[in-house]
Protein backbone atom coordinates (compact mmCIF):
# COMPACT_ATOMS: atom_id res chain seq x y z
CA UNK A 1 0.00 0.00 0.00
CA UNK A 2 1.40 3.20 -0.98
CA UNK A 3 1.65 6.19 1.62
CA UNK A 4 0.34 9.35 0.93
CA UNK A 5 2.15 10.58 3.95
CA UNK A 6 6.04 10.30 5.33
CA UNK A 7 5.15 11.51 8.78
CA UNK A 8 1.66 11.67 10.99
CA UNK A 9 2.05 13.94 13.76
CA UNK A 10 -0.52 13.75 16.57
CA UNK A 11 -0.94 16.53 18.57
CA UNK A 12 -0.90 19.97 17.40
CA UNK A 13 0.20 22.05 20.64
CA UNK A 14 3.47 23.95 21.28
CA UNK A 15 5.43 20.58 20.54
CA UNK A 16 3.43 19.38 17.57
CA UNK A 17 2.76 22.95 15.53
CA UNK A 18 6.33 23.38 15.60
CA UNK A 19 7.51 19.69 14.68
CA UNK A 20 4.96 19.93 11.57
CA UNK A 21 6.77 23.39 10.64
CA UNK A 22 10.03 21.90 10.64
CA UNK A 23 9.30 18.73 9.01
CA UNK A 24 7.72 20.45 6.12
CA UNK A 25 9.94 22.77 5.59
CA UNK A 26 12.37 19.68 4.85
CA UNK A 27 10.53 18.37 2.61
CA UNK A 28 7.92 16.01 3.84
CA UNK A 29 4.75 15.09 3.43
CA UNK A 30 3.01 15.78 7.02
CA UNK A 31 -0.21 14.97 8.40
CA UNK A 32 -0.79 16.67 11.40
CA UNK A 33 -3.97 15.77 13.49
CA UNK A 34 -5.89 17.53 16.61
CA UNK A 35 -8.51 16.41 18.31
CA UNK A 36 -9.48 19.85 19.64
CA UNK A 37 -9.45 23.03 18.10
CA UNK A 38 -6.19 24.90 16.72
CA UNK A 39 -5.28 26.97 18.84
CA UNK A 40 -7.27 25.60 22.17
CA UNK A 41 -7.86 26.02 26.21
CA UNK A 42 -7.61 21.84 26.89
CA UNK A 43 -3.82 21.37 27.39
CA UNK A 44 -0.77 23.36 28.24
CA UNK A 45 -0.16 25.93 25.90
CA UNK A 46 -3.02 28.55 26.21
CA UNK A 47 -3.40 31.20 28.60
CA UNK A 48 -1.95 34.07 26.30
CA UNK A 49 2.34 33.78 27.15
CA UNK A 50 5.29 31.43 28.62
CA UNK A 51 7.86 32.36 30.51
CA UNK A 52 11.69 32.10 28.14
CA UNK A 53 14.85 32.33 30.42
CA UNK A 54 18.58 31.41 29.42
CA UNK A 55 19.41 31.56 33.19
CA UNK A 56 18.31 27.86 33.47
CA UNK A 57 18.46 26.91 36.81
CA UNK A 58 17.08 23.61 36.32
CA UNK A 59 20.21 22.25 34.61
CA UNK A 60 22.95 24.18 32.38
CA UNK A 61 22.56 21.58 30.17
CA UNK A 62 19.11 23.34 28.50
CA UNK A 63 21.18 26.41 27.66
CA UNK A 64 22.50 24.99 24.16
CA UNK A 65 18.69 24.13 23.44
CA UNK A 66 17.32 27.43 25.09
CA UNK A 67 20.43 29.47 22.40
CA UNK A 68 18.71 27.53 19.62
CA UNK A 69 15.42 28.05 20.79
CA UNK A 70 15.83 31.88 20.28
CA UNK A 71 17.16 31.46 17.03
CA UNK A 72 14.26 29.72 15.73
CA UNK A 73 11.49 31.87 17.74
CA UNK A 74 12.81 35.00 15.68
CA UNK A 75 13.09 32.61 12.25
CA UNK A 76 9.69 31.91 12.87
CA UNK A 77 8.48 34.93 13.71
CA UNK A 78 10.17 37.15 10.60
CA UNK A 79 8.58 34.30 8.65
CA UNK A 80 5.24 34.89 10.00
CA UNK A 81 5.04 38.32 10.43
CA UNK A 82 4.27 38.78 14.00
CA UNK A 83 6.22 39.30 17.01
CA UNK A 84 6.62 35.90 19.04
CA UNK A 85 9.14 36.58 21.16
CA UNK A 86 9.27 39.59 23.91
CA UNK A 87 12.37 40.36 25.76
CA UNK A 88 11.96 42.21 28.91
CA UNK A 89 14.82 40.55 31.41
CA UNK A 90 14.18 37.58 33.62
CA UNK A 91 14.60 36.95 37.61
CA UNK A 92 15.40 34.15 39.58
CA UNK A 93 15.05 34.58 43.30
CA UNK A 94 14.80 32.93 46.15
CA UNK A 95 17.11 32.52 49.46
CA UNK A 96 20.65 33.32 48.54
CA UNK A 97 21.74 29.45 48.66
CA UNK A 98 18.55 28.37 47.43
CA UNK A 99 18.92 25.59 44.23
CA UNK A 100 16.67 28.29 42.00
CA UNK A 101 19.62 30.98 42.65
CA UNK A 102 22.78 29.06 43.00
CA UNK A 103 21.48 26.97 40.05
CA UNK A 104 21.05 30.37 37.84
CA UNK A 105 24.15 31.16 38.74
CA UNK A 106 26.16 27.90 37.83
CA UNK A 107 24.14 28.22 34.06
CA UNK A 108 25.41 31.87 33.74
CA UNK A 109 29.22 31.00 34.66
CA UNK A 110 29.50 27.94 32.70
CA UNK A 111 28.00 29.30 29.64
CA UNK A 112 29.10 33.05 30.22
CA UNK A 113 25.68 34.40 30.06
CA UNK A 114 26.06 37.92 31.19
CA UNK A 115 24.10 38.42 34.25
CA UNK A 116 23.70 40.19 37.77
CA UNK A 117 23.54 39.42 41.22
CA UNK A 118 21.49 41.34 42.77
CA UNK A 119 20.22 41.38 46.91
CA UNK A 120 16.37 42.06 47.71
CA UNK A 121 16.80 45.69 48.16
CA UNK A 122 18.24 46.53 45.69
CA UNK A 123 15.84 44.76 43.37
CA UNK A 124 13.14 46.54 44.61
CA UNK A 125 14.70 49.78 44.53
CA UNK A 126 15.76 49.19 40.55
CA UNK A 127 11.92 47.26 39.83
CA UNK A 128 8.95 48.68 41.84
CA UNK A 129 6.95 46.00 41.33
CA UNK A 130 8.40 43.73 43.42
CA UNK A 131 9.00 43.80 47.29
CA UNK A 132 11.60 41.00 47.72
CA UNK A 133 12.10 40.02 50.75
CA UNK A 134 15.25 40.35 53.22
CA UNK A 135 17.75 37.86 52.79
CA UNK A 136 16.58 36.89 49.24
CA UNK A 137 18.53 37.17 46.28
CA UNK A 138 18.46 37.73 42.58
CA UNK A 139 20.04 36.13 39.30
CA UNK A 140 19.01 39.11 36.76
CA UNK A 141 19.77 38.02 32.82
CA UNK A 142 19.03 40.61 30.14
CA UNK A 143 17.45 38.39 27.70
CA UNK A 144 14.79 36.51 29.28
CA UNK A 145 11.15 37.18 28.60
CA UNK A 146 8.06 35.38 27.05
CA UNK A 147 7.02 33.83 23.73
CA UNK A 148 3.54 34.41 22.71
CA UNK A 149 2.18 30.55 23.18
CA UNK A 150 -1.05 30.83 21.31
CA UNK A 151 -0.20 33.16 18.36
CA UNK A 152 3.30 30.99 18.40
CA UNK A 153 0.96 27.92 17.73
CA UNK A 154 -0.85 29.89 14.78
CA UNK A 155 2.77 30.88 13.36
CA UNK A 156 3.73 27.37 13.47
CA UNK A 157 0.83 25.89 11.60
CA UNK A 158 0.34 28.48 9.40
CA UNK A 159 3.88 27.99 8.18
CA UNK A 160 3.53 24.45 7.93
CA UNK A 161 0.60 24.98 5.59
CA UNK A 162 2.62 27.12 3.64
CA UNK A 163 4.86 24.11 2.70
CA UNK A 164 2.16 22.08 1.88
CA UNK A 165 1.58 20.18 5.46
CA UNK A 166 -1.71 19.04 5.92
CA UNK A 167 -3.13 19.65 9.40
CA UNK A 168 -6.63 19.02 10.58
CA UNK A 169 -8.25 19.89 13.82
CA UNK A 170 -11.30 18.19 15.53
CA UNK A 171 -10.29 15.21 14.50
CA UNK A 172 -9.62 12.74 16.89
CA UNK A 173 -7.13 9.76 17.26
CA UNK A 174 -8.19 6.33 18.37
CA UNK A 175 -5.13 4.42 18.19
CA UNK A 176 -2.05 3.77 16.35
CA UNK A 177 0.01 0.63 15.77
CA UNK A 178 3.36 -0.50 13.76
CA UNK A 179 2.51 -1.14 9.51
CA UNK A 180 5.61 -2.84 8.87
CA UNK A 181 8.27 -0.38 9.06
CA UNK A 182 5.72 2.19 9.03
CA UNK A 183 2.77 3.07 10.90
CA UNK A 184 -0.98 3.16 11.00
CA UNK A 185 -3.02 5.84 12.95
CA UNK A 186 -7.12 5.16 13.50
CA UNK A 187 -9.15 8.40 14.16
CA UNK A 188 -13.07 9.32 14.38
CA UNK A 189 -12.92 9.88 10.63
CA UNK A 190 -10.46 7.52 8.25
CA UNK A 191 -7.04 5.49 8.84
CA UNK A 192 -3.95 6.62 8.09
CA UNK A 193 -0.43 5.28 7.08
CA UNK A 194 2.54 6.50 7.05
CA UNK A 195 6.23 6.21 7.27
CA UNK A 196 7.07 7.58 10.45
CA UNK A 197 4.73 8.97 13.92
CA UNK A 198 5.82 11.95 16.25
CA UNK A 199 3.63 11.43 19.53
CA UNK A 200 3.02 14.75 20.77
CA UNK A 201 0.07 14.75 22.83
CA UNK A 202 0.99 16.62 26.01
CA UNK A 203 -1.19 15.14 29.24
CA UNK A 204 -2.77 12.53 26.87
CA UNK A 205 1.01 10.58 26.28
CA UNK A 206 0.70 8.13 29.34
CA UNK A 207 -2.71 7.37 27.73
CA UNK A 208 -1.48 5.96 24.27
CA UNK A 209 2.21 5.51 24.83
CA UNK A 210 2.50 2.37 27.30
CA UNK A 211 6.13 2.91 28.53
CA UNK A 212 4.98 6.23 30.12
CA UNK A 213 2.14 4.95 31.61
CA UNK A 214 2.35 6.52 35.32
CA UNK A 215 5.54 8.02 34.16
CA UNK A 216 3.75 11.20 32.05
CA UNK A 217 1.66 12.57 34.93
CA UNK A 218 -1.00 15.12 33.70
CA UNK A 219 -1.52 18.13 37.11
CA UNK A 220 -4.24 20.55 37.57
CA UNK A 221 -2.47 24.15 37.35
CA UNK A 222 -3.89 27.79 37.88
CA UNK A 223 -3.03 31.55 36.08
CA UNK A 224 -4.42 34.55 37.21
CA UNK A 225 -4.20 38.23 36.12
CA UNK A 226 -4.24 40.80 38.60
CA UNK A 227 -5.32 44.45 38.20
CA UNK A 228 -2.28 46.53 39.36
CA UNK A 229 -2.36 49.13 41.63
CA UNK A 230 0.41 50.92 39.83
CA UNK A 231 0.17 49.92 36.29
CA UNK A 232 3.33 51.45 35.77
CA UNK A 233 5.51 49.29 37.44
CA UNK A 234 3.87 46.31 35.69
CA UNK A 235 4.74 47.33 32.01
CA UNK A 236 7.17 45.36 29.60
CA UNK A 237 9.65 47.99 30.37
CA UNK A 238 9.59 48.08 33.90
CA UNK A 239 8.68 44.38 35.04
CA UNK A 240 11.18 41.68 34.45
CA UNK A 241 9.90 38.02 33.63
CA UNK A 242 10.49 36.16 37.07
CA UNK A 243 10.46 32.51 38.72
CA UNK A 244 10.67 33.20 42.63
CA UNK A 245 11.01 30.14 45.67
CA UNK A 246 9.50 32.29 48.44
CA UNK A 247 8.20 30.80 51.81
CA UNK A 248 4.63 30.29 50.16
CA UNK A 249 6.06 28.21 47.38
CA UNK A 250 7.35 28.51 44.14
CA UNK A 251 6.25 31.28 41.93
CA UNK A 252 6.16 32.60 38.58
CA UNK A 253 5.17 36.30 36.97
CA UNK A 254 5.03 38.31 33.73
CA UNK A 255 4.74 41.86 33.16
CA UNK A 256 0.74 42.85 32.27
CA UNK A 257 0.45 42.27 27.83
CA UNK A 258 -1.98 40.57 25.99
CA UNK A 259 -4.69 41.24 28.63
CA UNK A 260 -5.31 43.65 31.37
CA UNK A 261 -3.40 42.48 34.94
CA UNK A 262 -0.08 41.47 36.26
CA UNK A 263 0.08 37.41 35.14
CA UNK A 264 0.99 35.13 38.42
CA UNK A 265 1.54 31.09 38.76
CA UNK A 266 2.46 28.57 41.13
CA UNK A 267 4.55 25.82 40.42
CA UNK A 268 2.49 22.65 40.96
CA UNK A 269 -0.14 24.65 42.09
CA UNK A 270 -1.91 22.56 44.64
CA UNK A 271 -0.48 19.34 43.64
CA UNK A 272 -3.63 18.10 41.95
CA UNK A 273 -2.78 15.23 39.89
CA UNK A 274 -5.63 13.03 37.90
CA UNK A 275 -6.13 11.83 33.95
CA UNK A 276 -6.36 14.23 31.87
CA UNK A 277 -10.19 13.53 30.66
CA UNK A 278 -11.48 14.03 34.31
CA UNK A 279 -9.27 16.13 35.87
CA UNK A 280 -10.94 19.52 37.33
CA UNK A 281 -10.88 22.31 34.89
CA UNK A 282 -12.90 24.60 36.82
CA UNK A 283 -11.39 27.39 38.57
CA UNK A 284 -12.68 27.91 42.55
CA UNK A 285 -12.04 30.32 45.51
CA UNK A 286 -9.41 28.26 46.99
CA UNK A 287 -6.91 28.79 43.76
CA UNK A 288 -7.73 32.59 43.83
CA UNK A 289 -6.55 32.18 47.43
CA UNK A 290 -3.18 30.15 46.96
CA UNK A 291 -1.90 32.86 43.99
CA UNK A 292 -3.48 36.43 45.93
CA UNK A 293 -0.79 34.78 49.38
CA UNK A 294 2.40 35.66 47.23
CA UNK A 295 0.37 38.81 45.19
CA UNK A 296 0.15 40.58 48.85
CA UNK A 297 3.07 39.46 50.29
CA UNK A 298 5.75 40.03 47.50
CA UNK A 299 3.74 42.16 44.87
CA UNK A 300 1.31 44.50 46.65
CA UNK A 301 1.07 47.12 43.79
CA UNK A 302 -0.48 44.76 41.88
CA UNK A 303 -2.60 42.94 44.42
CA UNK A 304 -5.86 44.43 42.85
CA UNK A 305 -9.21 43.02 41.37
CA UNK A 306 -9.22 39.88 40.05
CA UNK A 307 -9.08 39.84 35.96
CA UNK A 308 -8.96 36.09 35.12
CA UNK A 309 -8.67 33.00 36.75
CA UNK A 310 -7.56 30.13 33.62
CA UNK A 311 -6.49 26.35 34.49
CA UNK A 312 -4.27 24.86 32.34
CA UNK A 313 -2.46 21.18 32.64
CA UNK A 314 1.31 20.23 33.23
CA UNK A 315 2.54 16.70 32.69
CA UNK A 316 5.25 16.00 34.58
CA UNK A 317 7.93 12.98 34.55
CA UNK A 318 9.64 11.71 37.95
CA UNK A 319 12.57 14.08 37.84
CA UNK A 320 10.50 16.59 35.71
CA UNK A 321 12.73 16.09 32.79
CA UNK A 322 11.44 15.83 29.03
CA UNK A 323 10.96 12.80 26.99
CA UNK A 324 12.88 13.28 23.97
CA UNK A 325 13.20 10.01 22.15
CA UNK A 326 11.91 7.12 19.56
CA UNK A 327 10.19 4.27 21.36
CA UNK A 328 12.25 1.24 22.28
CA UNK A 329 11.58 -1.39 19.19
CA UNK A 330 9.59 1.08 17.60
CA UNK A 331 12.00 3.32 15.97
CA UNK A 332 9.87 4.98 13.74
CA UNK A 333 7.80 5.94 16.65
CA UNK A 334 9.31 9.67 18.21
CA UNK A 335 7.82 10.58 21.45
CA UNK A 336 7.74 14.04 22.56
CA UNK A 337 6.81 15.04 26.41
CA UNK A 338 8.10 17.72 27.46
CA UNK A 339 6.26 19.72 29.56
CA UNK A 340 6.77 19.03 33.44
CA UNK A 341 5.92 22.65 33.82
CA UNK A 342 8.83 24.61 31.60
CA UNK A 343 9.14 22.97 28.16
CA UNK A 344 6.75 25.77 25.91
CA UNK A 345 10.28 27.76 25.77
CA UNK A 346 12.10 25.01 23.83
CA UNK A 347 8.88 24.24 21.30
CA UNK A 348 10.99 26.04 18.50
CA UNK A 349 13.78 23.76 18.76
CA UNK A 350 11.69 20.70 19.76
CA UNK A 351 9.85 20.85 16.60
CA UNK A 352 13.57 20.66 14.92
CA UNK A 353 14.65 17.71 17.40
CA UNK A 354 11.35 15.97 16.37
CA UNK A 355 12.14 16.66 12.77
CA UNK A 356 15.34 14.88 13.09
CA UNK A 357 14.34 12.02 14.80
CA UNK A 358 11.93 11.60 12.85
CA UNK A 359 13.87 11.59 9.64
CA UNK A 360 17.15 10.82 10.27
CA UNK A 361 16.28 8.40 13.44
CA UNK A 362 19.11 11.17 15.38
CA UNK A 363 20.14 14.76 16.18
CA UNK A 364 22.58 16.87 16.62
CA UNK A 365 21.69 18.36 19.38
CA UNK A 366 22.20 16.48 23.33
CA UNK A 367 19.29 15.44 24.64
CA UNK A 368 20.62 12.79 26.73
CA UNK A 369 19.01 14.05 29.78
CA UNK A 370 15.85 12.92 28.14
CA UNK A 371 15.95 9.78 27.08
CA UNK A 372 12.80 7.65 27.84
CA UNK A 373 15.01 4.84 29.01
CA UNK A 374 16.13 6.87 32.00
CA UNK A 375 12.56 6.44 33.32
Amino acid sequence: MSRPYDVIVLGIGGMGSAACWHLARRGQRVLGLERFDIPHAMGSSHGVNRIIRLAYFEDPSYVPLLRRAYENWREAQTRFGEQLLYVTGSIDAGPEDSRVVQGALTACRLHDLPHETLDARALNARFPGYTLPHGHAAVLQAEGGFVASERAIVAHVALAQEEGADIRARERALSWEPAGDGVRVRTERGTYEAGRLVLAAGAWMQDIVPALAGRAVPERQVLGWFQPRDPGAFTLRNFPVFNALFEEGHFYGFPAWGQPGFKLGRYHHLNETGPAETIDREVHAHDEAALRVALARYFPKADGPTMALRSCLFTNTPDEHFVLDTLPDLPQVVVASPCSGHGYKFCSVIGEILADLAIDGETRFEIGLHRIGRL
